[in-house]
């Protein structure tokens, strides 16, 4: 620790700012706790859309702000949580902008055996949502094994146990020992090794075993890399860690899981006596089976024995059958016959109606018919057509304004060509045209007379 950090940063000889103030805490804290671990409980987490977490980490008496950036949140396995306990590794520092002092984080653990737990859970909580725990992925084990694989520690009661009992209940099973470290660190890449060895062997079976322990001695049977290792084998695999009330996820993702090692080695070591017993029920069943196939088909022989005929009668039949057939086929053909020789018949009286020369007949006097009232019709049309042109022109001639001239009126154009029709239309001096009824005359307008002027008719 600095002993005289007020001397370090030089604030006996000047005046700070704010900013300044902060800025110089900041370098101090950080200089000062680098790297350290702290230990509580997670309260108040968020989880903004930048992808950092933010949480305040507290005990009993006090708390701090703890700031998660998302490279490091990345990193973390379990779940985090409000009321989680955890241990955090990471340095003191200092938001400059509101002076608040804050743990900026790089790791964060479950804290105790409860970490462990917590570590278990999401594990299995993840692997269980991959499908990797289903009963679709199991492989049953085989029935009657000849080569078993054992994954396990040369050392240790497990493989004494396990072979006393093959030894004991199918001693003609052949077992190989793949030996590995079944605790600690090192533990987890012997086992995923010994089991991508063991299944590339063709065993007909394995076995991954290991006595009883604390969680965290069995702790290399909870890693993810062992389950997918597990998952991984087309080799059925039976999984025996600890005793009976130990679980681990190598068990969820094994084809079966046994309690103990010696419950594995009895799932694949079928007892010889009891093999012996099955062999004698198989053979009396036998023995039974063929007495009464026997007895079954003497009866079927003499049936068909009885039922046999002499061959010479067999041939009657088929030639009486075969005669009948004949005349069948002779009264079919016949009929078939007389029907087609009705239709041929009834074909030619048609054709014979729809004959070519028949209808260019018809049509040739239909022809002349029509060629004689041609003329006619057309005379007649003419006819009627110049009678009405004579009576529509003597119609027009009645109506013609050209008539009307004739009877000595004239009608008044203007310099359009336009008909007068009232007086003030015109104005003094105006040129208009008189059409008469042969010729036009030239006259100018001298009055207009607005004034309406009536006329009698009988002057």
């Amino acid at each position: 620790m600095i002993k005289d950090p007020f001397a370090r940063l030089g604030l006996d000889r000047e005046v700070l700012t704010v900013s300044q103030l902060n800025g110089r805490a900041r370098v101090l804290l950080e200089d000062v706790f680098t790297n350290i671990w702290v230990e509580g409980e997670i309260s108040n987490l968020a989880r903004p859309a930048s992808g950092h977490v933010y949480f305040t980490l507290k005990d009993s008496g006090a708390q701090v702000r703890c700031a998660l950036f998302r490279n490091n949140a990345a990193r973390v396995r379990q779940a985090l949580k409000d009321g989680l306990a955890v241990k955090v590794r990471g340095k003191v520092s200092l938001f400059e902008g509101r002076g608040d002092y804050q743990l900026i984080l790089d790791t964060v653990e479950p804290a105790g055996d409860g970490a462990l737990r917590l570590a278990f859970d999401a594990l299995k909580e993840k692997l269980s949502a991959e499908g990797l725990f289903s009963a679709e992925r199991k492989v049953p084990l085989p029935a009657h094994p000849r080569r078993i694989g054992i994954i396990s520690s040369p050392t240790g009661a497990v493989i004494r146990d396990i072979i006393s009992v093959f030894r004991r209940r199918a001693p003609n099973i052949e077992l190989t020992l793949i030996p590995t470290a079944v605790q600690g660190r090192e533990a987890i890449p012997q086992i995923v090794r010994a089991l991508k060895l063991a299944d590339a062997r063709g065993f007909d079976a394995l076995i991954l075993a290991r006595g009883g322990g604390s969680l965290e001695d069995l702790w290399c049977f909870n890693e993810e890399a062992v389950a997918r290792a597990v998952d991984a084998c087309i080799t059925p695999i039976v999984s025996a860690v600890g005793h009976e009330t130990d679980v681990s996820i190598s068990d969820f993702v094994a084809d079966v899981r046994a309690p103990t090692p010696s419950a594995a080695a009895e799932l694949l070591a079928p007892d010889a006596s009891h093999l012996v017993r099955q062999v004698e029920n198989l053979h009396r069943r036998l023995v039974m089976l063929m007495r009464n196939r026997l007895s079954h088909d003497r009866l079927r022989l003499e049936g068909m024995a009885r039922r046999l005929r002499h061959p010479g009668e067999r041939l009657r039949q088929q030639a009486q059958r075969l005669d009948d057939l004949d005349m069948r086929m002779r009264r079919a053909f016949e009929r078939s016959l007389n029907t087609r020789r009705e239709r041929l018949i009834r074909l030619e009286t048609r054709l014979a109606g729809q004959h070519p020369g028949r209808q260019l007949a018809l049509l040739r006097q239909r022809l002349e018919s029509l060629a004689e009232r041609l003329p006619r019709a057309m005379r007649e049309g003419l006819k009627a057509r110049r009678l009405q042109l004579q009576s529509q022109v003597q119609t027009l001639q009645v109506v013609s304004p050209l008539a009307t001239l004739g009877r000595g009126y004239s009608i008044l154009l203007d310099e359009r060509g336009q008909a007068i029709r009232n007086a003030a239309q015109t104005h003094t001096g105006q040129r208009l045209t008189a059409r008469l009824g042969e010729g036009q005359l030239q006259v100018r307008v001298e009055d207009n007379h607005l004034t309406p002027v009536t006329l009698s008719l009988l002057d």
